[in-house]
């Protein structure tokens, strides 16, 4: 085998699916959560007829911190799926001098 063909060797190529996918998946969640807080005001509603308004807010920032975890789980994932593949492509590599 060539030296491409280890970096194209299908547990790269499955790795590489997965990797893939939970990439795709953090970088949605990244957009949502920048998509939320662009519409997030750092305002304080003392005036009761404002309560409408402060209410939004705070479901707002319940929308933005209901993300934290999925998007810290899905970076951590694709950093260690990509850890993973270099490891893999350079044990590869290496068994086959």
């Amino acid at each position: 085998m060539g030296p491409v063909e280890y970096l194209i060797s299908p547990p790269v190529l499955y790795l590489l699916i997965v990797w893939g996918i939970a990439t795709v998946i953090f970088i949605v969640l990244m957009i949502w959560r920048s998509l939320l807080s662009s519409h997030e005001d750092d305002q304080i509603f003392l005036n009761p007829a404002e309560e409408g308004m402060a209410r939004d807010q705070r479901e707002l920032v319940s929308k933005i911190d209901s993300l934290s975890r999925p998007l810290m789980t899905s970076g951590i994932v694709s950093g260690v799926l990509l850890l993973v593949m270099v490891v893999v492509v350079v044990y590869q590599g290496l068994k086959g001098f």
